[in-house]
């Protein structure tokens, strides 16, 4: 967990990671194909033949519940012809459902659950070169974490868990597997993937992007690198420093106050990593505490009394030592396209993948989980809302904002590269510097004293 890394020192990052065609056409085979990637959650695929598809530039994944505790994913491919077996409804994000086979709307070539032809038209005319071996699904490799389904292309890859380290291992104590969507959204942005997961692994921009809540606090904020992936979280205010308190407290002149107007703005403005039962205990802290009760004890009494409220409606929150909290930080960067935004009965989650080849375009999505009492669980499902959507409330979209706009300031004959801030902007640097692994190009470099010639780009 040392913060001390190659990374400490200021680098630059190249721009065509962002703008190139070339760039954007060689992470097809150089990384989708050979990393894990997260294509939805288990209770996605509630009983035997629920499927469901993910699609990444030129592949389409099928994963398909086989057994009560079995998946099974193959390319979304028929071995016919190459017709894909599953269309996602135009204008929808994937496609689900429940089958007892798939069957190819070219030439009925029929697959049962596992992958395996169980019927062809004809199939005499083949003479008996078609077996059982050559014309199975290809297989993909999946596996769970978390409550997520994840799905690996290359037969060679490393097991899910040893690629999820430590992210992994800091973050099961959070119960994430028995959270449930609240809601979840997507939409294309005009950007590259980089562009719009960047917008949201750093504290930097709160500052500036968020302006209103700075009356609630400095919302100075580390991140650190954890191999391919990394981690970052907020800064402790002296007078919490030791509470190692995962959420945050307002600042203000009284913390009472200012911690009911920030759960209430951030409830309302986003929707997301707070719940209705931290706002009403924040909201009862005037009436439970002296006005000079310092932060430590608005802190302990605040979320001791949300604890009792969540448990006394069925929602028991999870156990973690007090030291491991503090590394866990707020969200983690799971390498390439994944963050996960962790609270104590909360997850805001984002990723992020290439809209075809044009390195100006993505396909983005955020979806919010929380605990919730045994038969309470909402059934969600994915909605389409574009920027200007009103369901986005007023938060998310400043930083919306800044993405179409950052992607065209990368191409600008007067732009060197991005600079990120070494401490708060850490995870930005790991990106690159992982990207690079597998890109064979693009790793981060240290800032030269001298300004940087780009007009002859």
């Amino acid at each position: 967990m040392d913060m001390a890394d190659e990374l400490a020192a200021p680098v630059t990052i190249d721009v065509d990671a962002y703008v190139s065609e070339a760039y954007a056409r060689a992470e097809r085979d150089k990384l989708w194909r050979r990393v894990w990637q997260q294509v939805g959650r288990v209770e996605d695929l509630p009983k035997v033949g629920s499927y469901l598809t993910y699609d990444i530039l030129d592949d389409s994944v099928l994963v398909v519940r086989t057994g009560p505790d079995a998946l099974a994913a193959h390319h979304n491919v028929c071995m016919h012809r190459g017709r894909r077996l599953v269309d996602a409804p135009e204008g929808a994000k994937l496609a689900c459902g429940h089958r007892k086979s798939f069957v190819c709307g070219y030439h009925g070539w029929t697959y049962d659950q596992d992958g395996a032809c169980v019927h062809i038209p004809e199939r005499a005319d083949w003479q008996g070169a078609l077996t059982p071996e050559n014309t199975h699904l290809a297989a993909v490799n999946v596996d769970t974490w978390g409550g997520w389904v994840w799905v690996n292309m290359d037969p060679a890859c490393e097991p899910l868990r040893a690629y999820l380290e430590p992210a992994a291992t800091m973050l099961d104590p959070f119960r994430l597997q028995d959270m449930r969507c609240k809601w979840r959204k997507w939409l294309h942005f005009e950007c590259n993937w980089k562009v719009a997961m960047e917008a949201f692994n750093e504290t930097y921009h709160v500052a500036t992007t968020h302006p209103q809540f700075n009356k609630f606090g400095n919302f100075r904020g580390w991140a650190m690198a954890h191999g391919k992936h990394s981690n970052i979280g907020y800064d402790a205010p002296k007078d919490l420093a030791e509470t190692k308190s995962k959420i945050r407290l307002g600042t203000g002149a009284d913390p009472r106050v200012s911690t009911a107007e920030m759960q209430a703005y951030t409830l309302e403005e986003t929707n997301a990593t707070t719940t209705k039962t931290l706002v009403e205990a924040a909201r009862r802290l005037v009436d439970e505490l002296p006005d000079d009760a310092p932060a430590s004890q608005v802190l302990e009494h605040w979320l001791t009394s949300a604890r009792r409220d969540d448990a006394a409606r069925g929602v028991v929150w999870p156990t973690i030592d007090p030291d491991h909290l503090a590394k866990s930080g707020t969200a983690w960067q799971i390498f390439p396209n994944f963050q996960i935004g962790q609270g104590l009965t909360t997850a805001l989650c984002y990723s992020a993948r290439p809209y075809g080849y044009d390195p100006n375009r993505c396909i983005f999505e955020a979806s919010c989980y929380e605990l919730y009492p045994q038969g309470a669980e909402p059934q969600t499902e994915w909605v389409y809302a574009p920027p200007d959507d009103p369901s986005w409330k007023s938060v998310l979209p400043q930083d919306f904002s800044n993405m179409a706009a950052v992607q065209q300031g990368m191409k600008s004959l007067g732009f060197p590269g991005p600079r990120p801030n070494p401490y708060m902007e850490r995870s930005t640097a790991n990106l690159h510097r992982s990207l690079a692994e597998y890109m064979g190009t693009g790793a981060p470099r240290e800032i030269s004293s001298r300004q940087e010639r780009v007009f002859e780009r």
